[in-house]
């Protein structure tokens, strides 16, 4: 037996704004571990000052994260979204838990055995993260925009939430004894509590509600196999209505997908590339000295991560929303003018406009991101989406990839830059 609700309109179920709640915290989750290690990177410039943390750790990160998410897309269709999404959640766990232990074992020393022991565990966040992010984005491309919507913005938050604590905790500890260690020792410790709190959520919250279950239901109706596990979480045991049917679970390509929504992937790829070709390493070794001195770089990343929070409710005004494709592609290229912008700003311009300047990548960051991965599952039946929003995640990883390499660019002709 299946709840009366399961086949009502999803306008009258139950649940929508709980869920919205439980998908940004489960976005924040799938950040927040990572964002840590970008915010708390003056400590780990403090203890391995000759090894490039912010850019290493990002270059090691993101091969992982690329080349797991190429796997779990090509076999999506037969991958049980539950367990793929536990299991990136609890690695996240473990591994974050880990940095403590490898921070405490050492205590605090710098040195090359620390730091492999670091890029180790900060590659398994690239295989944590793909595994989620792309479990998360298919799985919500099959339910309502505004669950997408949320889950992008918990990413956000993630990072607005490690930039606040890393202020407040610079400013507690700056003067005291291994104070950077402390602060960096408590936001380890609120992260890991995070995704603890993400695995449960996931697991034993989101599964039951019920428009949840109903576009799962929904989905499993159109053919997908990836939601087996989740509508069996919710109590929802007798699938015989479920039975195969050709003509319902026929659907489209990869291929086939990836050729319809290619301008989506490439304008999504591109918003990336630019974005971590300066954030965050631009940030920390190419800004130069300013009135604020060692706040200064921790400034421009609360500024980045608060202002790509903005722009990620700003496509929830209609008017700011940007649906049409050829706009979109506009959009996207006009922001590589804050190239050369950077440069000039960081050779001949004072704080103020670096600022700005950063503000400005965050807010366009959060709103591109948000209006191409809510406008391309539209139109499509909840195996299409799901496939399609695991492809997204390809290029944005990609892009991730490709801008981080970029980045080591604005070290050529700076002195001592290796």
């Amino acid at each position: 037996m299946t709840d009366r609700n399961e086949n009502e309109a999803p306008e009258k179920l139950q649940g929508k704004f709980q869920a919205t709640v439980v998908c940004c915290i489960l976005g924040i989750g799938a950040l927040v571990s990572w964002n840590s290690i970008l915010t708390i990177a003056d400590y780990y410039y403090l203890v391995f000052p000759d090894y490039h943390p912010s850019r290493v750790l990002t270059l090691v990160y993101q091969p992982f994260a690329l080349g797991t998410i190429l796997i779990l897309s090509y076999h999506e269709a037969k991958i049980d979204t539950r367990k793929r999404n536990l299991f990136g959640y609890i690695l996240f766990t473990i591994s974050t838990f880990l940095l403590i232990v490898l921070d405490l074992a050492t205590k605090g020393r710098g040195g090359v055995g620390p730091y492999i022991g670091l890029c180790l565990i900060v590659a398994s966040f690239g295989l944590s993260d793909a595994t989620v992010q792309g479990g998360m984005i298919g799985d919500l491309s099959l339910m309502c925009p505004e669950f997408i919507q949320s889950f992008m913005a918990g990413l956000a938050v993630a990072g607005a939430l490690t930039s606040g604590l890393r202020l407040i905790t610079k400013a507690a500890f700056d003067n005291s004894n291994e104070g950077q260690r402390k602060g960096a020792m408590i936001f380890l410790g609120i992260s890991t509590f995070i995704e603890f709190l993400c695995v449960m959520l996931y697991a034993y919250v989101f599964p039951k509600l019920p428009i949840v279950k109903y576009y799962r239901r929904k989905a499993a109706l159109e053919g997908s196999k990836t939601v087996s596990a989740d509508l069996a979480a919710a109590g929802i045991q007798n699938q015989s209505d479920l039975a195969d049917d050709d003509s319902k679970n026929q659907r489209l390509s990869n291929k086939e997908l990836l050729r319809q929504n290619i301008d989506y992937a490439v304008n999504l790829a591109l918003v990336y590339v630019l974005t971590l070709s300066i954030f965050p390493g631009f940030l920390y070794e190419n800004t130069g000295q300013h009135g604020l001195g060692a706040w200064y770089a921790l400034v421009l990343v609360a500024m980045y991560n608060c202002w790509d929070l903005v722009g990620r409710y700003t496509p929830l005004v209609k008017w700011l929303n940007i649906e049409n494709r050829k706009l979109l592609t506009v959009t996207v290229l006009s922001r590589y003018l804050l190239v050369p912008a950077f440069y000039f700003t960081a050779k001949y311009g004072d704080q103020g406009w670096m600022i700005m300047l950063i503000s400005v990548l965050g807010l366009t960051n959060g709103h591109l991101t948000v209006c191409i991965l809510t406008a391309a599952p539209k139109g499509y039946k909840g195996p299409e989406q799901n496939a399609l929003g695991n492809l997204l995640v390809i290029f944005l990883l990609g892009g991730i990839f490709a801008g981080v390499a970029l980045d080591w660019l604005w070290l050529i002709g700076k002195k001592d830059a290796f």
